[in-house]
């Protein structure tokens, strides 16, 4: 007889009750999810975090006593001994701090107008160590918000220096992600199979030392190849 998975543990740290509440209704009842806490602000989304170590944070941008990109930081930041899985929750008019949260160290974002079915599986996604970005919002974000965030030259520099160690077909497939591109589209724009494009993501995120496909975004923008426009 198979032992059953054990459920994804998870935080949700949100300020507005009427959302957090609904988060957690969502969450818990779901078969596989157990909700093992809640935090009303940034700090005591930190103090929840270490204390239950959840599985999955489901973080919000805004809250008070410290915003969800400094508790994102501190969880899952370079610094942080054991990084915690952060999903982070946005809208779209307050979009300019997902480059942040991403950063930060947040394995991906949704939208707050998500359906339950999306953050549902969006959890799941993160609890697996898989990186959520979902392509059309990665596009609007490097569209709206590329040149606030594009580097200096002098900047960029050394980012550009990490990314000598990829051969060409890696530089060509890292470009497409930083596009937002998904891995299907990717194959049928190289035309090569969707399996030789998960490969192609191996092979970058281990030379590049990065932990997922949201890391890459990030990186593609501080050395310059997201948003160019060429």
């Amino acid at each position: 007889m198979s032992v059953p998975p054990a459920a994804v543990r998870v935080l949700v740290c949100e300020d507005q009750v009427l959302v957090r509440t609904g988060f957690v209704t969502i969450l818990s009842a779901q078969p596989d999810m157990e909700v093992v806490g809640e935090a009303v602000d940034g700090r005591a989304a930190i103090r929840s975090a270490e204390e239950l170590k959840p599985d999955v944070v489901v973080m919000d941008i805004r809250m008070p006593l410290l915003d969800g990109i400094e508790a994102t930081r501190h969880l899952a930041g370079p610094d942080s001994l054991s990084p915690a899985k952060i999903l982070v929750v946005t809208t779209f008019n307050v979009d300019e701090y997902v480059y942040e949260a991403l950063r930060a160290g947040a394995s991906g974002f949704m939208l707050k107008d998500a359906t339950p079915p999306e953050l549902v599986s969006a959890v799941r996604t993160v609890a697996r160590g898989e990186s959520l970005l979902a392509p059309a919002v990665t596009r609007a974000l490097i569209g709206r918000f590329a040149e606030r965030v594009r580097p200096s030259a002098a900047s960029a520099s050394p980012e550009r220096d990490r990314l000598k160690v990829l051969a060409p077909r890696e530089h060509e497939v890292l470009l497409l992600i930083s596009e937002g591109l998904s891995n299907a589209v990717i194959a049928a724009e190289l035309i090569i199979s969707p399996e030789t494009v998960k490969t192609y993501v191996s092979r970058i995120l281990t030379k590049l030392n990065l932990r997922d496909r949201v890391q890459a975004v990030v990186l593609a923008y501080r050395a310059g190849l997201a948003g160019r426009g060429d």
